[in-house]
């Protein structure tokens, strides 16, 4: 309890707010990580922050940046026979083009909600008349767990398991996304979980081609404002990469699980939800490991048409803030989500939605 209470101190959030208070000026940064935007809205940090820092949402939810099509794509295997879909039951409510899989399944398709991938391994021993695709989803922080798993059912000798990755890395959503021509921040909150695999390296293009500060923080109170006085104080020192969260993220990451993933996955282009293609921004399975990679099915999808109305895609570049969205709060609730941003429990608009409507 000391270790957490030295991170929640009551006294160390006011110290933090008078010494941000006292530089002045007016900062926009960006918390790149759903679980960073649920931290801020819980502890009630943009009122506090207002006027001098505004804080805006990136990319960071893995549902939320999941495209319509290749939930289409997973919805249309688990209505294949003899098929099981395996998944994170976060998944269950993102709309597809006509339908989510939590429908599908209400309509006789067969969807499993498991807690990790080595669950969809055990489905696969249990259930070995039938084939089981995991679907994998996540940034670099769940793709080793799922790099490992397929490495257990390749030495177990399991034919069933498959896996469909629509597992996305971060750092080239960013540049993707500060090298528009509308896009301004004056730094990056970096996320903590992706950093602790893949380390503060990852970033250093930001302030070394951009002139963008960056800081890796944790999630309460007192590491996300320390950050946010860090990125503040970069403005007259000099752009750099800091971390502000050492006690899990290293500048090299960790070297172990980004050799199981390696060993198994590479990079290849993946579709971002609101976004668009980027290259280089997601991980396929290796030619080793085609016999895993529900990927290669043939699967029939209708073109997605996305969601009319639905600003998700303004709202995970920074865009525009929730409520500037016709839909919030109205059409698309949490019990009726019409947009992903509003699925995922880290997702920015069901974030508002639950803390920020009031206080805007």
């Amino acid at each position: 309890m000391k270790y957490l209470d030295e991170f929640r101190s009551p006294e160390a959030v006011r110290t933090l707010l008078e010494k941000i208070n006292g530089i002045g000026g007016s900062f926009t940064f960006m918390e790149v990580c759903g679980t960073h935007t649920v931290a801020i809205s819980k502890a009630g940090l943009r009122p506090l922050l207002s006027p001098v820092v505004d804080l805006v949402s990136g990319p960071g939810c893995p549902v939320c940046v999941t495209d319509d099509r290749d939930i289409d794509r997973i919805i249309a295997m688990s209505y294949m026979p003899g098929v099981t879909v395996a998944t994170f039951g976060d998944m269950m409510k993102v709309p597809g083009t006509k339908e989510s899989l939590e429908e599908a399944a209400t309509l006789g398709a067969r969807v499993k909600v498991v807690y990790s991938p080595l669950e969809a391994l055990d489905i696969a021993k249990a259930e070995q008349d039938r084939d089981v695709v995991f679907l994998g989803v996540g940034f670099e922080t769940t793709a080793p767990a799922v790099a490992a798993t397929i490495l257990q059912a390749r030495e177990k000798g399991l034919v069933n398991l498959y896996v469909l990755s629509l597992h996305k890395l971060v750092p080239p959503a960013l540049r993707t996304l500060v090298e528009m021509p509308d896009f301004h921040v004056d730094g990056f909150i970096l996320p903590g979980h992706v950093s602790t695999i893949i380390g503060s390296e990852a970033y250093s293009f930001l302030p070394s081609e951009f002139g963008i500060p960056c800081v890796v923080t944790g999630f309460e109170a007192p590491d996300i404002l320390q950050a946010i006085y860090r990125l503040m104080k970069m403005r007259e020192e000099g752009p750099a990469i800091e971390i502000e969260y050492s006690r899990v993220v290293r500048p090299q990451g960790n070297p172990k699980a980004l050799a199981v993933m390696d060993e198994v996955f590479e990079r290849g282009p993946a579709r971002w939800r609101g976004l668009f293609e980027i290259p280089e921004s997601g991980l396929v399975l290796r030619e080793d490991f085609s016999d895993f990679d529900a990927g290669n099915w043939r699967v029939h999808v209708t073109e997605a048409e996305g969601q009319k109305g639905c600003r998700c895609g303004d709202i995970l570049c920074g865009k525009i803030k929730p409520m500037e969205c016709p839909l919030f709060a109205k059409k698309c609730t949490p019990e009726s989500p019409v947009g992903p941003c509003m699925v995922s429990s880290e997702g920015t608009c069901a974030s508002y939605y639950h803390y920020d409507q009031t206080r805007d």
